[in-house]
């Protein structure tokens, strides 16, 4: 089908990436968001738009394929009813404006939030158990979305579940090990064997655009690599290929949380140090991706060579 993308949350981390994906394949483009575009591709309408208010959104062509990528997501920073303000009212508009549209397909990205905190391992069977506002809202958000999808025959839904995204812009987790791995120092709270299932941001991509091309016309899947790699691991690949000067630590978890507490409040080092983001470092996200498996795809590359083409991507500056 011919017919324009819309991107909702088109300037974040993923819709960046998606944007230059689809437009590298001759796609339409319109990126919508409500902050304004990281980048200016050329041929891409970008549209200023709060997903929670889509009644005046309009499209003057066929829309293709609507992706639902606009969220309130990072934790610590919003108070609870921000996440489900967003995420909830963002997928009932993005529902409606898909109805009104007569758009035939969406792809939303959900969490593994969804899962809640746990060691155990957790694939596409496991039943959802959130406990984190940001992971009860996206489970709702994900039934919405099924409700479009049971709506009328001929609909195609893609719901995909990330782990830890890593890549260029994205500003999160995987940037603040490597900023302080530049500074020379990396300190375990407690633990290295914290499982951080993870995904490079464009092999994220291609696994959706897989899923998109199976012939189910709904689909929910993880989208991490199968390998489940350990803090231990990634912190030791940063170290190996990219700074081989930075040095490893192990304090007892309480005396880190108590520093969070303190370097917290003083921005110390510009690090990004949080008591919620310590907790995140011990709690492992087991994540495995069986439906990929069980349908075939490989991802072509590792969490070692995804670091590897960030740094390309990125002039080794890994921001």
């Amino acid at each position: 089908m011919q017919g324009a993308n819309i991107i909702f949350g088109g300037s974040g981390f993923v819709g960046t990436h998606l944007a230059r994906k689809l437009t590298a394949a001759g796609e339409a483009v319109i990126s919508a968001d409500i902050k304004p575009q990281r980048e200016t591709l050329p041929g891409v309408d970008y549209r200023v738009t709060d997903v929670r208010d889509l009644s005046g959104f309009e499209v003057n062509q066929p829309v293709k394929c609507i992706y639902n990528f606009a969220a309130i997501h990072t934790t610590p920073g919003h108070p609870f009813w921000e996440y489900y303000d967003t995420n909830i009212n963002g997928a009932l508009e993005v529902k409606a404006l898909a109805e009104r549209l007569n758009v035939p397909e969406i792809v939303f990205t959900s969490s593994i939030s969804v899962y809640g905190p746990s060691e155990s391992m957790k694939d596409e069977n496991t039943k959802p158990t959130p406990e984190s506002a940001y992971g009860y809202s996206k489970l709702m958000a994900e039934r919405v979305h099924r409700l479009w999808f049971n709506g009328a025959p001929g609909r195609k839904l893609t719901i995909v579940r990330p782990a830890v995204v890593f890549g260029q812009g994205e500003r999160g987790n995987f940037t603040r090990l490597a900023r302080l791995l530049e500074k020379g120092f990396f300190i375990f709270p407690g633990r290295k064997d914290t499982i951080k299932a993870c995904v490079y941001v464009e092999d994220l991509l291609d696994a959706i655009g897989f899923a998109q091309q199976s012939p189910e016309p709904f689909k929910f899947f993880n989208a991490a690599y199968p390998e489940r790699y350990t803090l231990e691991q990634v912190v030791s690949l940063f170290i190996e290929d990219h700074f081989p000067k930075g040095k490893t630590y192990m304090i007892p978890r309480g005396v880190v949380m108590g520093m969070a507490t303190a370097l917290g409040k003083t921005q110390f080092l510009n690090i990004g140090i949080h008591p919620e983001r310590v907790t995140k470092l011990v709690r492992s996200t087991d994540i495995f991706p069986y439906w990929l498996g069980s349908q075939g795809y490989t991802f072509p590359y590792n969490l070692r060579e995804g670091l590897k083409r960030w740094a390309v991507q990125s002039n080794k500056s890994f921001d």
